[in-house]
């Protein structure tokens, strides 16, 4: 791995925080809640303390809120607590109907709004460029929230495992022009969507993190 005497950027702590931010709320965008697993959440505090980004505004707002919604159900989320965020991420996320905050890539660059199509074929190819593919191929966009997060997260980990320099500079360089090219020019708009229209704290703190976390990942990299 790299040199961490030559840069002023603490790449373990970085990398190690990225696969476990990213990952976790890309897993909480991408699958279906499951009560069982948002009693798990809840009841360990994951949301007490975030170890990245802690000092911006949308982190720390959302993870305010996240925090709150963990202290309230920390024995269990009741029935109709856990009826509010099913029904909250199937509004935003799945519909029926007009999907509210459509976590597809794709559909916020043509009017007509439609998935499966040119950011989605060009997501796959970078997966399938690190050795991985969607669990849902061709039943779920490659293009995903909660893949290209959880995609962002894999590079990570790939990097903080990288045992020189070549492979480690060429992971970094990766992740940067993957969230260039793709993430970053649609979550900004993908958390306004949910932000104006979840009826949860949940998700409204979901999407703050995401946001925030992003954008400080972002300049850490223009910087460095």
């Amino acid at each position: 791995m790299v040199d961490e005497k030559t840069t002023h950027i603490d790449w373990k702590s970085l990398l190690i925080s990225q696969k476990i931010i990213l990952g976790l709320f890309g897993k909480i965008l991408f699958e279906y809640p499951e009560k069982e697993w948002f009693d798990t959440l809840a009841a360990e505090g994951v949301f007490e303390e975030i170890p990245f980004a802690e000092e911006r505004e949308d982190v720390q707002e959302g993870m305010k809120l996240l925090a709150a919604w963990g202290v309230r159900n920390k024995a269990g989320l009741s029935v109709e607590e856990f009826d509010a965020v099913r029904g909250d991420y199937t509004s935003l996320f799945i519909g029926p109907g007009k999907v509210l905050a459509p976590p597809w890539e794709s559909m916020y660059f043509r009017k007509e709004r439609i998935i499966f199509q040119e950011e989605t074929l060009e997501v796959r190819n970078w997966y399938r460029r690190f050795g991985l593919e969607s669990v849902k191929l061709y039943n779920e966009p490659d293009d995903h929230i909660g893949l290209e997060l959880a995609f962002i997260a894999h590079l990570a980990g790939l990097a903080y495992e990288a045992q020189d320099e070549n492979k480690f500079r060429v992971l970094i360089e990766a992740q940067k022009e993957f969230m260039t090219v793709h993430t970053l020019k649609w979550v900004a708009g993908w958390a306004a969507l949910v932000l104006e229209h979840a009826k949860t704290d949940f998700f409204k703190g979901v999407a703050l993190v995401v946001r925030g976390v992003l954008a400080e990942l972002n300049q850490i990299y223009m910087e460095e």
